[in-house]
This record gives C-alpha cells, sequence and structure tokens, in this order.
C-alpha cells in the first residue's frame, strides 16, 4: 500500500460513517415531522 491508497481508505470510512449520521438524523426528523402533524 503506498500513501494513497492508505488516504483513499481513510476518506471512504470517513464518508460511510457521516452518510450513516446524515441518513439517520434524516429519519428521525422526518418521523418527528409526522408525528408532530398528527398532534395538530
Amino acid at each position: 500500500m503506498n500513501g494513497f491508497d492508505i488516504v483513499m481508505v481513510i476518506a471512504v470510512i470517513l464518508f460511510a460513517r457521516l452518510g450513516v449520521r446524515l441518513v439517520s438524523k434524516y429519519i428521525e426528523m422526518k418521523r418527528e415531522n409526522n408525528n408532530g402533524e398528527r398532534n395538530d
């Protein structure tokens, strides 16, 4: 493995973690929005 491969692996891991966090936040917000509209 040269330096570029190591940098790419680190970047992929960071982007994957960021993606998972964004998706979970989106689902959580969507669920709260639906509950709020029903209570109105």
